[in-house]
């Protein structure tokens, strides 16, 4: 399967990697991981700013962290020139900006996790998960998530 194929069938265009918004890089590699920072929910280039539980509902949520998907694939783009060469994502972990009665974190990341599964197939999109809520997320966004795949 060819990740690029896969992509075009889901009309996703990848975007270039964003300027950091503070002192850190998009990403680093390691031997054959690659660590992408935190990357928030944007929506029309601007940021998705809003509280699960409050002002977004979970499906919207799930847009988010879709969008958040699509911004990670393009840093690891970036950070690996060819997405064909991940062997695997290994671990995403989601920050959800959210009321504290909301518990719907896990269904939020789903967006993400939904989209690599079927961008990379069931094997190579399977990952390690971590979803939490906070109380706030820079720029107010509602959604954070960081991603670490292995290249092969």
């Amino acid at each position: 399967m060819n990740v690029y194929d896969q992509l075009k069938s889901l009309n996703i265009e990848l975007p270039p990697v964003a300027v950091p918004a503070a002192a850190y890089v998009p990403f680093v590699q390691t031997g054959n991981l690659v660590f992408l920072s935190g990357h928030i929910a944007k929506k029309d280039g601007q940021v998705w700013a809003g509280q699960l539980g409050k002002n977004i509902s979970t499906a919207e949520g799930q847009q988010a962290a879709r969008a958040v998907a699509i911004d990670l694939m393009g840093t690891l783009h970036a950070a690996v020139g060819d997405l064909n060469k991940v062997k695997r994502i290994v671990k995403v972990m989601s920050l959800v900006n959210s009321t504290g009665d909301f518990t719907e974190q896990h269904l939020v990341t789903n967006g993400c996790s939904e989209l690599l599964g079927q961008v990379f197939g069931p094997q190579a999109g399977a990952h390690a998960r971590s979803a939490f809520g906070v109380a706030q997320i820079p720029m107010g966004a509602c959604v954070e998530i960081e991603l670490i795949a292995e290249i092969g």
